[in-house]
């Protein structure tokens, strides 16, 4: 017995000690990974800026390399940041020791505004009189739109242009719930507020068909026009190539005009070096853009700059408390809004707006803050890909607003979802529920029965009522009455050209441009830029991945693309209250 007690101790110190060394290998691999995350990049004379768009695009990326880490494949999963793309572009016009850009992509993993700001980045850097050259496989839609800037577009000659137009493809739900003996409830507002529609219907409206005709016809014919500027093809002769499908192989996009040139990458790399000077035999000195993003621009201002301008990054679905990075949660964004109102340091904030919008209480929180900001300093909203429902409630107290052509904006209404699963329950499962009550209404709201005629009316009325409190900040906001708001409302989803003819936007532009009239409001020349909230460190970032951030990971990697589905029904299950949220998600190919 003395025996076993020893070696039972001693298996569980062996077990401790092994646990605390491999936690501390772990540490120190993190440590290493952060260090290598901040060496300084040497960027050579002569050099070339490879652009590959193959991490996903975000609005602000965390340097923390323990971000979106995936556990189960022990490998990173970055992200870049458009504020980083933006600044790295601008910087490499002004860098003597870069003598053009590279761009190698088949698809970009980023939404419509984000692509718009990036390629009206290229153009500006094409001012400084250096090249850039597009070379792929296979040009998606989106990536043949960003390098219609190049100075030439190259194609494999068994590549293609993929160029048929675009569509939207919708899921719906209410055959499936009736199957598992689901009534989605479905209280709303504003006949075009299809959020609720794949509940509700097996079909588009026709009304929301007629909104997503409206707004993905003004991107397309943006695209087009984009295009056509650049290659010197008429917007009816690509609508043409588009409808005919003309553009079937590579020889068919360099005989039509959309490629200059069918080359095989060495042929590239030959083009690429007498470009930058480069001997046959040398290799081509380059940097990646992610490399890049690292390198400190030169600074335009010597000494120490005291004033600032807040960009408060706001970007996922709206959600109450203080949620996460990828959710803008009402108390946390309203912290940072307030912390950059009560700074004397911070002379403008500029909100930079990416989100579908979620819930109506956490909106009207956040939007309370850009309020009163609005009243001590200049505040600037510079919409993203998505800036719509929730996404448009808390831009509207906002002094000035700034979309791109291809934002998606408005859907200016609210709705609510209260499932019953009495008929699954009792008919699927066999299980029944009885209830106990002090009052009469003290069971409103449960799962397990339909709702009342009296029950359905408070609700909608409640719908009512913050329905009218939306069109109503609108109204104030955009200096305009509640009869126009809610005539362009009623939960109508607007591409950023429509919303301009309307007074929901009131320039476009990306980000860059709202911080330069951020900064004209507020009279400063000299300033420095301080971005908010603050990302969280790596430690906290471990954490989460290593509770419901992996378990969410693992079920991403086995589900793919489709995972987005099933994020879609766990955002409508989870929510609480009266939602203000677009329809559905918008992704252009």
């Amino acid at each position: 017995m003395k025996d076993f007690f020893k070696y039972m101790f001693a298996t569980i110190a062996g077990i401790i000690i092994t646990s605390i060394i491999m936690l501390l290998i772990f540490f120190s691999m993190i440590g290493a990974m952060v260090a290598k995350s901040d060496q300084a990049v040497d960027v050579k004379d002569n050099s070339l800026l490879v652009v590959k768009f193959d991490q996903q695009i975000v609005d602000r990326a965390t340097d923390n390399p323990m971000e979106n880490f995936d556990f189960m494949s022990f490998k990173p999963a970055p992200q870049m940041g458009l504020n980083d793309i933006l600044k790295a572009i601008d910087n490499a016009a002004d860098d003597d020791k870069i003598r053009g850009i590279y761009i190698e992509t088949e698809g970009i993993p980023a939404g419509a505004a984000t692509l718009e700001e990036i390629r009206a980045s290229l153009e500006k850097f094409k001012e400084s009189g250096k090249f850039i050259i597009s070379y792929s496989n296979v040009y998606s839609q989106k990536s043949y739109y960003l390098a219609s800037v190049s100075d030439k577009i190259l194609l494999n000659p068994e590549g293609m242009v993929e160029w048929v137009g675009l569509r939207s493809e919708i899921m719906f739900f209410k055959g499936a719930l009736e199957k598992l003996g689901v009534e989605a409830q479905i209280l709303r507002h504003g006949k075009f507020k299809s959020a609720v529609e794949p509940f509700m219907y097996e079909k588009m409206s026709p009304e929301n068909r007629e909104q997503i005709l409206t707004y993905t016809g003004s991107i397309w014919n943006h695209w087009v026009e984009g295009i056509s500027k650049m290659r010197n093809l008429t917007p009816e002769k690509l609508n043409q190539f588009a409808d005919n499908i003309t553009i079937r192989n590579a020889k068919a996009a360099l005989e039509n005009g959309l490629v200059d040139s069918l080359v095989y990458k060495d042929q590239v790399i030959n083009m690429l070096k007498e470009l930058t000077d480069t001997k046959p035999k040398k290799d081509i000195n380059s940097v990646s853009l992610a490399q890049y993003t690292k390198v400190k621009p030169k600074r335009k201002h010597k000494g120490f700059i005291r004033e600032k301008i807040a960009v408060v990054y706001a970007s996922g679905e709206i959600v109450m408390g203080d949620g996460n990075e990828g959710a803008i949660a009402g108390e946390r964004f309203g912290r940072a809004i307030r912390e950059a109102r009560r700074d004397s340091t911070v002379k403008a904030i500029v909100l930079r707006i990416n989100s579908p919008g979620g819930s109506a209480l956490a909106s009207e929180v956040i939007w309370r803050e850009v309020k009163l900001a609005t009243e001590v300093k200049p505040v600037i909203v510079s919409m993203g890909d998505v800036a719509a429902s929730g996404g448009y409630y808390i831009a509207a107290p906002a002094d000035y607003i700034v979309a791109s052509p291809t934002t998606i904006t408005g859907s200016i209404g609210v709705f609510g979802i209260m499932p019953n699963v009495k008929e699954g329950m009792n008919k699927k499962l066999g299980i029944t529920v009885d209830v106990a009550k002090t009052n009469r209404n003290s069971d409103f709201g449960s799962l397990f029965r339909p709702m009342t005629a009296e029950e359905r009316a408070i609700s909608q009325l409640s719908v009512e009522e913050v329905y009218k409190t939306f069109i109503g900040h609108v109204a104030e906001g955009r200096e305009t009455t509640v009869e126009k708001v809610d005539e362009i409302g009623q939960g109508r989803v607007w591409s950023g050209a429509n919303a301009i003819n309307i007074n929901l936007v009131d320039e476009f532009g990306g980000l860059q441009k709202a911080i330069d009239i951020a900064a004209e409001r507020a009279e400063i020349e000299n300033y420095r830029i301080t971005e908010l909230p603050e990302l969280k460190n790596p430690f906290e970032a471990l954490v989460k991945q290593l509770t419901g951030g992996a378990k969410a990971r693992v079920l991403q990697n086995e589900l793919g693309k489709s995972y987005k589905h099933v994020e879609r029904l766990k955002s409508i299950a989870n929510s609480r209250g009266i939602m203000a949220r677009i329809p559905y998600d918008v992704e252009m190919y």
